[in-house]
């Protein structure tokens, strides 16, 4: 049967659920079922299951001169220090199209999600059955040349699984990792360069869930009480990525990679959350030839917060050996807030070593209520490349200033700059037959303002435009609504 089928016989039978119709129905019944499981929002009762139905819309479009990219920062573009992409910070630029004249670069996506939860009581507490439906539509262009964008997918099933249990819960099915990468975002409002470049955490991805995660899984997830919790599991069990060329697993081409098994351990108690997180990919294959370990912690004390994290990551078969940790506290006085943060990142491949860090910190003011700005720099320091000693690096600085006109209305001004220390090649286009019309040298200016609405009913929008002096300038637009 077609989705749009099960979608609108879903909401019909939701629409008869009226008490004439319940008695002849003899499926529909009270709600009360649903409130002793602690369910809320759009939920259907039956006799022995509880509905749940969640989801949501987002759009995103971005209009300009902006797909090019200018390589700021170290120009070291092998051998980099990073767990994914290059040490280089990418700075959108303007080109153009030779034959056509044509500058105008867009792009437009569409994102929904519908997610089912059916529970119903047991002995061991309550059972569910998740099924997630995801879909994306993503095109753009460059110079004018249409093409579909990589995250363009047709409606799918993002999760499917079975679940069991109360303080201890096991799963089984299609799902996403219990592994935790938290604990590792930096308080300085830039954050820093490595942390950004591996989608926000300290050497694994935070953002999205890497290749070897997730997946067909069995994982259990227990809380033993006193902020103390503990989780196993059996992920990627169907290897269906164990062909991916990850920056972070096994490279070789006859690599499996199948069965990562993971354990975490987690605390969370009055100010103070840590946890400890441990990889090892491959168990299906009789062999362990690559695993990790990440872990962070972060304390509240009255007005400071200090937070450490650090991650560990080991290939045998190229002798590889990555870590990338960070450091950073934040002080609160009355109006006003101050923040460091440092890093360090270093990569050992059969004894060649790749490394470098990075600083950032922060001054933030409150001037006036719903009013405040913040001073920020940030800098990466590519400082030994495959065992040649350099001191190549990039500073970026910039002033922000926050604004609520109203309870629904924020407004966000930002102005800054990309300051290196060697010189930049010439900015490189993006697609073949484009060429760059600028250079940034040694430096790349830059100023955005954002106006976000957000009039409640869990809507939210914003447009956004930008403007940098290697002639490029980018407007993004953005509205979401999602419901539980």
């Amino acid at each position: 049967m077609k989705l749009k089928s099960l979608i609108l016989g879903s909401v019909a039978a939701a629409g008869l659920s009226t008490a004439g119709f319940a008695a002849d129905l003899g499926v529909l019944t009270s709600l009360d079922v649903c409130d002793a499981l602690g369910l809320s929002g759009l939920t259907i009762s039956s006799d022995t299951n509880c509905l749940q139905i969640s989801g949501g819309v987002s759009y995103e479009m971005r209009f300009g001169d902006y797909r090019a990219s200018e390589l700021v920062g170290p120009t070291v573009l092998d051998n980099n220090v990073f767990a994914n992409g290059n040490p280089n910070i990418d700075v959108i630029g303007a080109d153009f199209d030779n034959v056509t004249g044509v500058r105008n670069d867009w792009q437009s996506k569409v994102e929904a999600w519908l997610k089912f939860v059916g529970t119903a009581d047991s002995d061991f507490g309550p059972a569910k059955a998740v099924i997630k439906l995801k879909t994306a539509e993503a095109y753009r262009a460059q110079n004018g040349v249409y093409a579909p964008w990589g995250d363009n997918k047709p409606w799918n099933i993002d999760e499917a699984y079975v679940s069991v249990g109360d303080t201890t819960v096991i799963m089984a099915g299609k799902k996403g990792s219990i592994a935790n990468f938290g604990d590792a975002a930096p308080f300085n409002y830039l954050g820093l360069f490595g942390y950004s470049k591996v989608d926000n955490g300290v050497l694994f991805d935070n953002d999205d869930t890497p290749a070897y995660l997730g997946g067909h899984v069995i994982q259990v997830v227990s809380d033993l009480g006193n902020g103390v919790s503990v989780a196993a599991g059996l992920e990627n069990i169907d290897g269906s990525n164990s062909g991916t060329i990850n920056p972070l697993v096994l490279p070789g081409a006859n690599a499996q990679n199948a069965g990562t098994l993971v354990g975490v351990l987690s605390y969370a108690g009055e100010g103070i959350t840590a946890h400890v997180t441990g990889l090892a990919i491959g168990v299906l294959d009789g062999t362990v030839n690559a695993w990790g370990l990440h872990a962070g912690a972060t304390g509240t004390f009255d007005q400071f917060k200090v937070r450490a994290a650090g991650a560990y990551f080991n290939d045998s078969l190229t002798s590889t050996n990555k870590f990338h940790g960070l450091v950073t506290g934040e002080a609160a006085f009355d109006m006003f807030k101050i923040a460091l943060s440092g890093e360090y990142q270093r990569k050992d491949i059969a004894g060649v070593i790749t490394d470098g860090y990075g600083i950032g910190g922060s001054v933030g003011a409150t001037v006036t209520e719903g009013v405040s700005i913040n001073l920020g720099a940030r800098y990466f320091n590519l400082s030994n490349n495959a065992g040649v000693s350099v001191n190549e690096g990039t500073t970026q600085v910039s002033a922000q200033l926050v604004a609520a006109v109203t309870e629904t209305i924020k407004i966000t001004g930002e102005l800054g700059a990309y300051f290196n220390n060697v010189t930049l090649p010439a900015a490189h286009p993006a697609a073949a037959g484009a060429t760059n019309t600028s250079n940034s040298g040694d430096s790349v200016y830059y100023g955005a303002a954002e106006l976000a609405w957000a009039p409640g009913g869990g809507f939210t929008s914003s447009i956004k435009g930008e403007v940098y002096s290697n002639n490029a300038y980018r407007v993004q637009f953005k509205a979401a609504k999602s419901f539980e």
